[in-house]
């Protein structure tokens, strides 16, 4: 294995094709290999998905472990209370996908979170024991596992034993994020708390987590059954049962992953292969790509202000229609074939005017005939095989609702705030949502989550994805297009400087030095909102070049790339 960590942390500037592109400080390695490669949040667990490639596990093992790993690792985001997605191709170019999406709980109803006038009670979806859907992840990872794997489950998830139970060496980024949320943790578990620290953590100190281990011992050697039933299902009963919470130990029993087709399209030579309802990710990808092909992005040159503001009106337009047509398939009929429909995305940009911005409150959701009204991670696998993974979990916020169970040492999620709480009324990552993704008893919320694999020539080409909340879509969707149209290798196109638009609320959010002050003020003068953003999306993605295969690990977090 060949592996490098070179630390300088300064910008720099990297002329590519003739164009300028600002990219973070370069912190991460740029190496070919030839047998396999994991790109993922945070470096031991990286080394745990490495390892299982080199016994002979295929990258659905290797994800198996790197999620559990990431659950000890990255609490941020990593977990076994939450949920996520993950899109699947073989050697052979079959592909499938997997929502392990949370559900809301059996006694959720619509307007949980409104008072008696129907408004909403700030902090309920967010910050309490109501906040949390059913997990998924275990259940997704017994999912695939049965399905795909190769080595034995036990074998899997005793690096995430081994991790919790002896500890690892903390970066300074993980050491920062427990130590912003120490007093939160301490408002929210009144009972027993974790991950807190006398004086705060630092940089290498080790963490150990008992009972998280202990917990991830039953998931080994049990399985579903290690999380779903016996002693962890009553011990989240008991946990919900202290903050008036919803989840039952029935919700728990019943919870069950579900295989669906992913969705597939094109843009110019490649195949784009994403996920599908109920996350928004897939469909969004593909009408945002389709709006830009014909224009020429390349001649333009990376975040100059026509590309910008091409961009930034697709954007516009897909988020609006997000808002509207997309939730839970198994609930509601979400018209996929009409949103993709290429005539009826042309006809979207056709109001698209390049003297002036448009303003989102003259943008609606589209209308088409036949319709029926009514801190998230991602890890790429790739193997020695060729199988590809793609895969995005989640907790919703930092640290999710920032609740652990008590006695099993996790947190739980607060996806409920990914549901409509009230039509019209913006979550937390200010999306406007319609009854298409209102809450229902066992109904999986609506994500912007878009693990995606591409391919050029019936060849696997990339694996990407990214965490971002409501930035996850324009995060992937920038970062194919730095490769496919400026010609980036991967590191570079996972590194340049982002930017975002929502529809609502109607301003271009960017990350530091993403626009130079031309662009800025070319696209100020149009009439476009813009404004400084922190770090935009956190993408890890594969690129296979013929030199091997090549990884892009986020500057912006301890992400890492390993290969053999």
């Amino acid at each position: 294995m060949i592996f490098k960590r070179i630390f300088c942390f300064y910008i720099i500037t990297l002329i590519v094709t003739g164009f300028t592109v600002k990219v973070y400080a370069q912190n991460k390695s740029s190496n070919y290999y030839s047998n396999g490669m994991v790109v993922c949040a945070y470096p031991d667990a990286a080394n745990v998905g490495l390892e299982v490639l080199k016994k002979g596990g295929n990258a659905v093992d290797a994800a198996v472990a790197v999620q559990f790993a990431l659950a000890v690792t990255h609490p941020q985001a990593g977990n076994i209370g939450g949920g996520g997605f993950m899109v699947y191709r073989s050697s052979k170019g079959a592909v499938n996908s997997l929502d392990f999406r949370e559900k809301a709980p059996e006694t959720a109803s619509e307007n949980m979170y409104q008072d008696a006038k129907g408004n909403i009670i700030a902090g309920l979806s967010l910050a309490t024991h109501r906040a949390s859907g059913i997990p998924g992840s275990v259940d997704g990872m017994v999912t695939a596992h049965k399905k795909y794997g190769k080595l034995k489950w036990a074998q899997l998830v005793q690096p995430a034993v081994d991790l919790a139970l002896r500890g690892f060496k903390i970066t300074k980024q993980l050491a920062s994020d427990l130590n912003r949320a120490a007093e939160e943790f301490r408002k929210r578990n009144p009972v027993e708390n974790y991950l807190l620290k006398d004086g705060g953590w630092q940089d290498g100190d080790i963490l150990v987590q008992e009972d998280l281990g202990k917990t991830l011992e039953l998931i080994r050697d049990k399985g579903r059954a290690g999380f779903y039933e016996g002693k962890i299902a009553e011990l989240v009963a008991a946990e919900m049962k202290i903050g008036n919470g919803l989840i039952t130990k029935n919700d728990l029993g019943n919870y069950h992953s579900v295989w669906r087709k992913p969705i597939t399209g094109t843009y110019k030579d490649f195949k784009i292969i994403t996920m599908p309802p109920p996350s928004s990710g897939g469909i969004a990808l593909l009408q945002l790509l389709h709006a830009v092909e014909k224009y020429p992005l390349f001649r333009w040159g990376f975040n100059r202000d026509s590309t910008v503001q091409l961009l930034v009106e697709a954007e516009r337009r897909v988020y609006a229609d997000r808002s509207k047509y997309l939730g839970d398939p198994d609930f509601y009929k979400v018209p996929v074939d009409s949103l993709l429909n290429p005539q009826y995305i042309e006809s979207r940009m056709k109001n698209f005017d390049w003297a002036a911005a448009t303003p989102s409150n003259s943008i609606q959701p589209g209308s088409f005939v036949g319709y029926e009204s009514s801190q998230t991670t991602h890890y790429s696998i790739v193997d020695k095989y060729g199988n590809a993974v793609a895969i995005t979990t989640t907790l919703n916020d930092s640290f999710g609702s920032k609740i652990f169970v008590a006695g099993a040492g996790f947190l739980l999620n607060n996806e409920m705030d990914d549901f409509s709480s009230k039509p019209g009324v913006p979550n937390m990552y200010g999306l406007i949502g319609g009854e298409a993704n209102s809450i229902q008893p066992g109904k999986r919320m609506l994500s912007s989550m878009t693990p995606t694999i591409i391919e050029k020539d019936g060849k696997l080409f990339m694996i990407v994805g990214t965490p971002g909340g409501s930035t996850i879509i324009t995060s992937v969707f920038q970062t194919i297009l730095n490769v496919i149209e400026f010609n980036m290798d991967m590191q570079n196109a996972v590194a340049a400087r982002r930017f975002h638009h929502q529809w609502l609320p109607d301003v271009v959010e960017t990350e530091a030095r993403a626009l130079n002050d031309d662009t800025r003020s070319k696209l100020q003068h149009k009439g476009y909102k813009i404004t400084g953003s922190g770090s935009i999306g956190r993408v890890d993605a594969i690129l296979k070049t013929p030199q091997g295969y090549q990884g892009g690990a986020d500057p912006r977090g301890d992400d890492t790339a390993m290969g053999w």
